[in-house]
This record gives structure tokens, sequence and C-alpha cells, in this order.
């Protein structure tokens, strides 16, 4: 990948203020895909980061799940990944501290794993924080700056 950020710059694209359209919901159903489920949102922002929510779901594993958000990188069609949240369905090891687990996790850019040479959020940690795919979805949004539209509850999504 062409871009590198450091962590500061990562962390302040997390928290940087995105505003979900008053549609969200309708665009974020997930739709039949080759053996899962799949949407994905953009959204800009006032300063012209432009993100990109992408959801899965297994349609055979209710914990075989991913949401990610991602910053599209300027000039091109690629992802910046930022944080992915990831359902307890396979077992997970970091390459530069060696250690495994098998459980519900969030995955995180990092400068270290960028320049270690992997993807860039190939570190993750084990989390207690979510059991099911709806409630990773709202650990996500309540972490990442999400603003809620006026009137709005966070969603619980049909799969």
């Amino acid at each position: 990948m062409p871009i590198k950020y450091t962590d500061i710059q990562i962390s302040e694209m997390v928290q940087e203020r995105k505003p979900l359209p008053e549609n969200y919901l309708s665009k974020m159903q997930l739709r039949d895909k080759r053996g899962h489920k799949e949407r994905e949102l953009d959204i800009i922002c006032l300063d012209g980061n432009q993100y990109r929510i992408i959801i899965r779901q297994s349609n055979h594993n209710p914990n075989d799940f991913s949401i990610i958000l991602g910053v599209l990188l300027p000039d091109s069609n690629q992802i910046f990944r930022l944080l992915r949240y990831n359902g307890k369905s396979h077992e997970h090891t970091n390459h530069i501290e060696k250690n495994r687990f098998y459980d519900f996790h969030i995955h995180k850019a990092t400068e270290r794993y960028q320049e270690y040479g992997t993807r860039e959020d190939a570190y993750a940690e084990p989390t207690n924080r979510f059991t099911d795919f709806n409630s990773a979805l709202q650990c996500m949004i309540e972490d990442c700056g999400f603003e809620v539209p006026d009137g709005i509850q966070l969603p619980l999504f049909e799969r």
C-alpha cells in the first residue's frame, strides 16, 4: 500500500465526526453475495475525508462476520482499513507479538504493522464488548465518531 499513516493520524481519522445520512438504515441492509451477505456505505466528512463502512456476514455461521471502517485513499480506489470488528469464527495470531486467541476481536490499523509489512489492520485484540453482528456494529458506531441522525435509534439489522 503506497500510503502509510502514523498511529496519531489513524486515531484522528477514527475519531473524526462522521455524519450518517438520514437513509443510512436502508443503505446498510445486507444483500446476498455468494455464501454471505454484504453491504457498503460511503460517508463524506466536512474536511473531505471519505470513509467506507463494509459489513459482511456468513449465511451459514452467525459468528462469521466482519464490520470494517476504512478510509478511501486519495486519488485511488483503495481503502485503508482503520478498524475491523470480527466475529468468533476463527483463530487469530498477531505476527509481531506471536500471541494467538479464538474470540470476538477488533483489528486496529497500526504504524508498527505497516512497517512490518503486513496488512495495516493485522493487529487485533480480543474483546467482550460484543457477542454478535448487531452488537459489533453498534460498538463500531459508538467508537468511531459516527453521528446518528436525530430521531433514529441505533439499528438492529436483519440478516
